[in-house]
Order: C-alpha cells, then structure tokens, then sequence
C-alpha cells in the first residue's frame, strides 16, 4: 500500500517526502482553496439563498429565481469567495500542516484518528476566525439577489462590502457570528480533515484502489457527504446570523438551532444540503489534488 504523504491532507508518514517550508503550506493550502472555490462557487450562492427562505426552497425554484436575476449572479460574492479562501484556508490548512509536522517530529507511525480530528479542530476555529470577515461579506453578497430591489445593498466586490459594512454598521460586525463560524468549522475540519485520510487507507486497502486521481476523488466525496451532513444544521445557524444586519446582540447558534427545528422542522437544518454538498465534495477533491500536484511540483523544480 501506498502511504505517500500529502503536507495538507493525508496523514500518513513518509521519510522520503520532503517538508515544505512552512511559508510554502501557507500558501499552497490557500492557492488550492481558491482554485477550488471558482469552480463550485455557483453551488455555495444556491446553497446561500436556500438557508435564507424560511419557507420551502427547491434548488429547481432556487436556480430558476437566480437565472431570471441573471446568470451573473451565480458568481455574485465570489471575489468574497476568494478572500475568504485566501484567509480561511490558508490558516486552517497551514496551521493543519504545522500541527502535523510537529507531530511528526515528535513521533513514529501515523497519527491516530483522535489525534487527527483534534488538529484539525484546533485548524478549523483558528482559520475560522481569520477567515470571518470575508465570510460575513460572502453571505452579504450572495444572499442580496433575493432582497427586493429597494432593501439590496448591491456590493461591487469584497472590498466595497467591507468598507461599507464597517461606516453603516460597525467594525465589529465583520466578525459577527465569529462564535458560530468557528465552531461550525471545528466539525467541518474534524470531520473533512481526519475523515479524509482514513477513507484514502480504507478505500486503498479495502476498496483496491491504487494511489492517484481516482482514490483522491473517492476519499474526498466520502468526507464531503459525512462533512456536509455532521456541519449543516451550524452553517444555516451561522448563515442567518451573518445575514442579519440588526444591530440587537447575535443569538447563538444553538438557539438558533432549536428555533428553527421548532418554527420550520427537523428537517430545515439540513435545507440546503445537495448544494452543499455539491459544492464541498468536488471542493475538497479539487483542493486536495491541487495541493498534492502544487507540493510535488515545488519538490521537483524549487527543491531539487
């Protein structure tokens, strides 16, 4: 069995393989993000606008209102798409690396999946926080085309969503749902993160599936769909949160939770749940392999 190590998701242990410099796994985790994020960023605007109905919302009915907009605005928010990529991942996949190659250090074999989920837990809510404005900016700007047309801000990019969210509503705000961001990026890296690495063993070993391509995209899809599942509830308590331009104190994430469980259904927590996970499986692939070719490429050419 193959057990070649990738600096951003896999955690299997390779004395051959070369550590990037630190620095590089800052940027090659945020460069895969956002290479990432121009694909599926559709998905994340459907996904947006699905978690914002208090109603019933299909993605036919969701798509068929984006398209009467435009098919611009399936790309709407996506240079705060990319800012958020830019911070939110480069911290979360850069500090995930660190924590590896310390622990790599410090140890023999690989990592067990405790240890896994904990580092990428740890990962997650830092980068998260890093990573909020932007976010708060994203949900802004996606969620806008289904205003009517005298209640839209109509931001030109990310940079205009910022500054006008800090002269009309405060500094502070960028970072409003912080709490939420992070704690649902805590399960989302738990579970994408440590998941991620143990189903390339499982599908290698169990599954006959020979380094490459096709195990990356295997892995990746099982971790998108458990990642989606075990995160959405906390995504659509975090997307209403960051949507609210009240000035009254945020509530929290949980009462949000039960709020909606209570006033639309069990099943409301997970509204939004195809688009979402449209977006994170092919998103994590598309990372991940990106990551590994960009880390391999550097090794090649810069460290040769």
């Amino acid at each position: 069995m193959s057990n070649k190590s990738s600096e951003t998701s896999d955690s299997s242990s390779n004395e051959k393989t070369k550590a990037l410099p630190t620095v590089i796994n800052f940027i090659n985790g945020g460069l895969s993000g956002m290479a990432a994020t121009c694909i599926v960023h559709p998905m994340d605007v459907i996904k947006n606008q699905m978690q914002m109905s208090h109603g019933k919302a299909s993605i036919g009915t969701t798509m068929s209102n984006i398209k009467s907009a435009g098919m611009s605005k399936f790309y709407s928010g996506l240079s705060a798409g990319l800012v958020r990529q830019a911070t939110y991942t480069t911290g979360r996949l850069g500090i995930y690396n660190q924590l590896g190659d310390m622990w790599r250090s410090k140890n023999e074999g690989t990592p067990d999946f405790l240890t896994l989920a904990i580092m990428g837990a740890i990962a997650g809510s830092c980068g998260a926080f890093i990573g909020t404005p932007a976010e708060v900016a994203l949900i802004r700007m996606t969620s806008d085309g289904r205003l009517p047309p005298d209640q839209r801000k109509n931001y030109k990019n990310v940079f205009n969503a910022f500054l006008r969210i800090i002269k009309e509503e405060g500094p502070t705000t960028l970072w409003r749902g912080s709490i939420a961001t992070m704690g649902r990026a805590t399960i989302v890296n738990m579970s994408q993160l440590a998941t991620y690495s143990q189903a390339k063993i499982f599908f290698n070993t169990s599954g006959g599936i020979p380094d490459g391509i096709g195990l990356h995209f295997s892995a990746s899809m099982l971790s998108g769909f458990l990642t989606a599942f075990n995160s959405m509830p906390f995504d659509i308590a975090k997307t209403r949160i960051q949507n609210s331009s009240s000035s009254s104190k945020s509530p929290t994430s949980i009462s949000i939770i039960i709020k909606i469980a209570k006033t639309e259904g069990i099943t409301a927590l997970w509204k939004g749940f195809w688009p979402t996970y449209c977006r994170i499986g092919p998103h994590t692939v598309i990372t991940f392999i990106f990551n590994e070719q960009f880390a391999e490429f550097y090794r090649k050419i810069i460290m040769k």
